[in-house]
């Protein structure tokens, strides 16, 4: 099972604070969850070399944690060419920008 990282940390962060910006969660949501994680998975690479544990049970959780990690990054290609977001610079689209700013007028 080959552990792969599609999107950057700063791109994941990119995501983030496009979204948050013009307040459409969704894609946020995704992207700090495939960053969470990274996280698991790095900290269970190094409890497997750490030769009090028992690595078989690492092993499992970052086995878990691959699968999981590729389904969100398949969910995030999807969701920013569903909504059209800009890929080489991670930019939210116009319209969906301009459609969060008009959400925010009605109130």
């Amino acid at each position: 099972m080959v552990y792969e990282e599609r999107y950057t940390d700063q791109e994941l962060a990119k995501i983030i604070e496009q979204a948050m910006f013009y307040m459409c969660a969704c894609p946020a949501q995704v992207a700090e969850n495939l960053r969470k994680l990274r996280s698991l998975y790095r900290y269970q690479a190094s409890c497997v070399l750490d030769a009090d544990n028992d690595p078989v049970v690492h092993q499992i959780i970052a086995e878990s944690t691959i699968l999981a990690h590729e389904t969100l990054q398949s969910c995030l290609d999807k969701i920013i060419a569903l909504e059209k977001w800009d890929r080489a610079t991670l930019t939210m689209p116009e319209g969906l920008r301009k459609r969060q700013i008009q959400e925010l007028s009605k109130d």
